[in-house]
């Protein structure tokens, strides 16, 4: 988030080319990066630990893309100027303000990362392989070969394994607003 929004609102040498390493992030398919860092997590001993799924999850192209692009329409220019006319700091302006303003966006993005993560298949099976720590996807995958003849089972499975997903999705839906700028900048 804050990436994003140093890259949407500060021009400093290299700007542009982070920019275009983020977007080629986004194109390069998640999978392919799945062999490297089994290799560096199990040179630094962190294979087999949960660490190993969650520190991936923490660096997200899609997340600074989109909280640049969301920096970049809901932070007002003029509102920053003002703050910095004011004699507020750059930081006190980043955590008073922009990261308010920002809410809806760190709400989406966490969430896109979340259920990213959540459905990630590949990763988990190559990083861990202790059953205690086998996230639901690994589970729903044993069920599926364990009762093949009964689908039920599978299904169930499934529908427990969206229900922390859908409570998290009802918790976090107040956080998404529109317009939280509006009537702060004079038209």
């Amino acid at each position: 988030m804050s990436a994003g929004y140093a890259l949407a609102k500060f021009r400093f040498p290299g700007s542009r080319f982070m920019s275009g390493a983020i977007l080629g992030g986004l194109l390069m398919p998640v999978a392919l990066l799945t062999v490297p860092l089994y290799i560096v997590f199990q040179q630094i001993g962190l294979t087999n630990t949960a660490w190993a799924i969650i520190i991936p999850s923490c660096v997200s192209p899609f997340g600074v893309f989109l909280g640049r692009v969301f920096a970049d329409s809901a932070v007002p220019k003029e509102v920053l100027e003002a703050a910095r006319i004011d004699g507020a700091s750059e930081s006190r302006i980043f955590f008073r303000m922009v990261l308010r303003l920002m809410g809806p966006a760190m709400v989406t993005i966490f969430l896109f990362i979340f259920v990213a993560t959540w459905n990630n298949f590949l990763l988990p099976l190559m990083m861990i392989s202790s059953p205690e720590l086998k996230p639901v996807t690994l589970g729903l995958y044993g069920m599926a070969t364990y009762f093949a003849p009964q689908k039920g089972a599978v299904m169930l499975g499934a529908l427990l394994g969206v229900i922390p997903l859908i409570v998290l999705f009802l918790c976090l839906q107040r956080y998404w607003r529109s317009g939280l700028t509006a009537g702060a900048v004079k038209g």
